[in-house]
């Protein structure tokens, strides 16, 4: 367990260039030890900001975006390219505009694909895909991703996992079907925490006033039942990517003053 650090930025647009300037980096860096990289997407606002700031930095053909390995966190279980898809949202921000190799880019299935109406076959169905990108050299049924991030929602919520519901208990499967999810569609297929701890890295995007009590909240040493964005960490690094909205309820020692 990697103990969170925070970066504040002023607002949601520098911290959108950022996080795509500091997610380069990280690519880059990893491609150049392995030849390879992996990445997981999260939707929403924040995520969908970062791509899109991804796609217009200058720096983003230093990424051989053929070695690069994307998955999601979490999908809306929805037919394929309905506009509230995250990977519907994510190829119109960026993926669509550089040259992925296309049997990289693992999306969750859809709601009118290979598994039907049936998110616990869906959610299934991605974790043996997971199993099978899995090297002995990662050392459980995940690929080890060298960036992992996920929007926090106010409630605290991080992929489809909300506080108290069955999918934020899960300690066994890797990637779980949500029912009755509070926010709209009900039903989604989500990674589940011991999922995402495998990560090297994973990063928390929050920007925004109405993320300030989740932050809060998330960060004062609340539990993940209760506030699954306490449970989410990575191997060697966490990092809270924020805004000095959503930062405004944390005590200013919890960041240095040049992160602001």
């Amino acid at each position: 367990m990697s103990t969170p650090q925070l970066v504040v930025h002023r607002d949601k647009e520098l911290m959108a260039r950022a996080a795509a300037a500091r997610l380069i980096t990280r690519v880059v860096d990893a491609q150049t030890a392995r030849g390879h990289a992996s990445v997981v997407l999260t939707g929403g606002r924040n995520g969908n900001g970062l791509l899109a700031a991804l796609a217009e930095a200058p720096a983003r053909d230093a990424i051989d975006w053929s070695r690069l390995d994307l998955w999601w966190g979490d999908e809306r279980f929805l037919p394929e390219g309905d506009p509230e898809r995250n990977v519907t949202q994510a190829r119109a921000a960026l993926l669509d505009s550089v040259p992925l190799d296309p049997s990289r880019v693992h999306a969750m299935p859809a709601s009118d694909g290979p598994f039907g109406n049936d998110a616990d076959a869906a959610a299934a169905g991605y974790a043996a895909e997971l199993a099978a990108a899995a090297g002995p050299e990662d050392h459980g049924p995940v690929p080890t991703f060298d960036v992992l991030m996920l929007g926090v929602g106010p409630d605290t919520h991080v992929a489809s996992l909300f506080p108290e519901l069955p999918a934020v208990r899960e300690t066994e499967r890797t990637v779980i079907g949500v029912h009755g999810a509070p926010k709209p569609p009900p039903t989604r297929v989500s990674l589940t925490l011991p999922a995402i701890r495998m990560a090297r890295e994973v990063w928390l995007l929050a920007a925004g006033e109405d993320k300030a009590e989740a932050a809060e909240i998330a960060l004062s040493g609340a539990g993940e039942i209760q506030a699954p964005a306490a449970g989410a960490y990575g191997r060697s690094r966490t990092l809270w990517l924020m805004d000095a909205a959503a930062a405004s309820r944390l005590p200013r020692a919890l960041y240095p003053p040049a992160s602001a």
